[in-house]
């Protein structure tokens, strides 16, 4: 046996990076004499367990054991570089927490793996951050912008859900609240969705403060590339770090300010366990540390409405006048049968006439114009046949699909995705009719229309592989799938949101706040309407996300979701846990769970289609859906953590999956 250190501190606390969950506790090893120096809090670590050489990390160096019997010794210590700081290790256990899952998962997730030529490279020197040139003038448009900011400047953590208004360079606004922090001596850090977004803010606070202080961190970079660059943060040469969703772990030290930038795309959603969402994990990071926080966007989440109203934090708005003069003009109408019917336009070229005239003025005048289309692959759903209000359930609300098995003349009873009841009374609350129609989308035929539509124009084509930043300004028409549309220097002359019904219609549950926030990404990308701007959306103008869309009211109609959302509990006014696994895991789980009083269980149903789960059995999958109230979200976490862990204490082999506030329920 190797000979222990004669250090005070004998005994190194290791947490494993084992995938069981009754395994996710520490455990304790002797440090030979060897490893003494080296093995030190926060170090990767190599020791045996179960037989077997497993990966681990020093949490601590501890003088005597609480562990009875022998204990082994360290194997190994993988690099000395402490990578794992006490500030992320404390946020990998709230995540883990907040989510139901393991440290090892989170642990994944927020330290990559180790590049170790890149690690013996010399740390370039920690730059410093002269106080930046700040629009002032572009801060004072929202009600306390101004305060806001200098409340950021003299490090007094503010917290902030900020609706930026149309046509706003939202980029510049982030990179200024970065760079503002990062010269009172502070780190930041901003997420944002995709690689787009990401490219737009270190190029814009590149700008501001230069080169050497910014970290840009995103999943694409190559293995050596992607660990170069969070090492420079972890040994605090970065002041400003900009990322997509997993630099939201980045070890920064002494952090000032942390921005989530549209936290209502999907990006931000982790697909790989426990699935946290940045947003939250930001909120728990800001949360921790004391630091200023923003939650931003140009439409907004019922979740971001949600900190609002629960005083956490502020609104920053801009004032109606300055929306006004910002919007372009905003027109609606009813996409309807009866409305093509009157519309010859319409039928030849697949667009109602005021959208023909918009788009049409708007190239006469030597201007752009964005057609958005939603993309491929969107679910087939029901709803009503007569005001295609989406069908959901009388018991929980949750979307009616009809079932895979019909008659043969595709009839059937429609069936609650989320709870399994048979609705063959169905009345729809919006107007009373029983009729029901399924929503279907319709791609890939516009930009050929559009080119028949207007001949010698050029068309452009931006979505699915090929997906265009930016665009040259003048007369051309540039077809986008939602979430890919192009900036163009100056703004679009016009922008045509076709088929609402695509989008409006989706049987999930955030389909109203989605595609208000979709239309409104794109509406911010035209000219105010002082300037000619003018979006038309193809939807009856009558419904609320149209109206929102219309009147420029994010924050109403986000005020509005989180209402409808507490009136039929779903998050974010109460806290869902979807479990899928076979009928037998999920028997065994619901058994030793010790569930809160307040839990309600949904389900089980088949997991909705298009779904797979990785580990199941080539049997049948179900899902069972789990809602108590806010207040007691944490102990239905801890319920369903403890139960995994007793289930797999006694060797249970059923693959389970735990998803707390899922993005998607069905």
């Amino acid at each position: 046996m190797a000979e222990t250190t004669g250090s005070a501190l004998p005994i190194a606390r290791v947490l494993p990076m084992l995938a069981l969950a009754h395994l996710d506790r520490e455990f304790d090893y002797l440090v030979p004499a060897e490893l003494d120096e080296q093995a030190q809090p926060g170090v990767r670590v190599r020791v045996r367990f179960a037989g077997r050489l497993v990966d681990g990390f020093v949490l601590d160096r501890i003088a005597v054991s609480e562990h009875p019997g022998k204990l082994g010794t360290l194997d190994k210590v993988v690099s000395p570089e402490r990578v794992l700081t006490p500030d992320i290790a404390a946020l990998v256990a709230a995540v883990a927490a907040r989510y139901a899952g393991t440290r090892s998962d989170v642990l994944r997730l927020a330290i990559p793996p180790r590049h170790a030529r890149v690690e013996g490279e010399p740390a370039p020197e920690q730059p410093v951050v002269t106080d930046p040139v700040v629009n002032s003038g572009a801060w004072a448009a929202y009600d306390h912008g101004t305060e806001f900011l200098a409340a950021v400047r003299d490090g007094r953590g503010p917290r902030a859900v900020w609706q930026a208004r149309p046509g706003e360079i939202w980029a510049e606004r982030l990179a200024e609240l970065a760079a503002v922090t990062a010269a009172t001596g502070r780190t930041s850090l901003v997420i944002v969705p995709d690689q787009r977004d990401l490219d737009r803010v270190a190029a814009t606070c590149v700008a501001l403060v230069g080169k050497e202080p910014v970290v840009a961190l995103a999943a694409g970079l190559g293995p050596a590339a992607r660990y170069r660059r969070w090492l420079a943060v972890l040994r605090g040469s970065a002041r400003i770090v900009i990322g997509t969703r997993s630099a939201v772990f980045a070890p920064l030290a002494d952090l000032g300010l942390v921005a989530v930038w549209d936290d209502g795309d999907d990006s931000h959603s982790e697909p790989r366990a426990p699935y946290p969402h940045a947003r939250e994990v930001a909120l728990l990071r800001a949360h921790g540390s004391g630091c200023a926080a923003v939650v931003g966007g140009v439409a907004r989440t019922a979740e971001a409405q949600a900190l609002a109203d629960s005083g956490w934090a502020h609104d920053l708005v801009a004032t109606r006048d300055v929306v006004r003069a910002s919007a372009p003009k905003i027109t609606a109408l009813a996409d309807s049968d009866h409305a093509l019917a009157r519309d010859p336009g319409a039928r030849a070229a697949r667009l109602p006439g005021i959208a023909f005239a918009a788009a049409r003025a708007a190239l006469g005048a030597g201007h752009g114009v964005l057609v958005q289309v939603p993309r491929r692959g969107y679910v087939p759903s029901l709803a009503c046949g007569k005001c295609r209000t989406p069908a959901r359930c009388r018991r929980c609300h949750g979307p009616l699909a009809l079932p895979a098995a019909v008659g043969p003349d595709g009839s059937g009873t429609p069936t609650c995705k989320w709870c399994g009841i048979a609705d063959s009374m169905f009345r729809c609350p919006t107007c009373g009719s029983r009729a029901l129609r399924a929503v279907v989308v319709g791609a890939g035929r516009t930009a050929e229309e559009l080119g028949r539509a207007f001949a010698g124009v050029t068309v452009r084509m931006s979505g699915g592989a090929s997906v265009l930043d930016e665009v040259p300004a003048g007369p051309s028409l540039v077809v986008a799938t939602v979430g890919a549309e192009p900036v163009m220097p100056g703004g679009y002359g016009a922008a045509l949101l076709l088929d609402g019904w695509a989008l409006l219609g989706r049987a999930d549950l955030r389909a109203t706040e989605e595609t208000l926030r979709r239309w409104m990404n794109a509406s911010t990308l035209v000219k105010p309407h002082g300037e000619g701007g003018e979006v038309v959306v193809v939807a009856d103008s009558s419904l609320p996300t149209v109206q929102g869309l219309v009147r420029w009211d994010p924050v109403g109609r986000a005020r509005a979701e989180l209402a409808e959302r507490a009136e039929v509990l779903l998050p974010p006014a109460v806290h869902l846990a979807a479990i899928d696994g076979s009928s037998e895991a999920l028997a065994q789980l619901l058994e030793q769970a010790e569930l809160p009083e307040s839990a309600e269980v949904l389900g089980p149903v088949d997991l909705p289609g298009g779904e797979s789960m990785p580990g199941a059995d080539t049997g049948p999958v179900e899902r069972m859906l789990v809602r108590v109230p806010r207040a007691s979200g944490g102990a239905l976490a801890r319920a369903l953590a403890e139960s995994r862990a007793l289930l797999g204490a006694k060797k249970s082999t059923a693959a389970l999956r735990v998803q707390i506030d899922p993005v998607r329920i069905g």
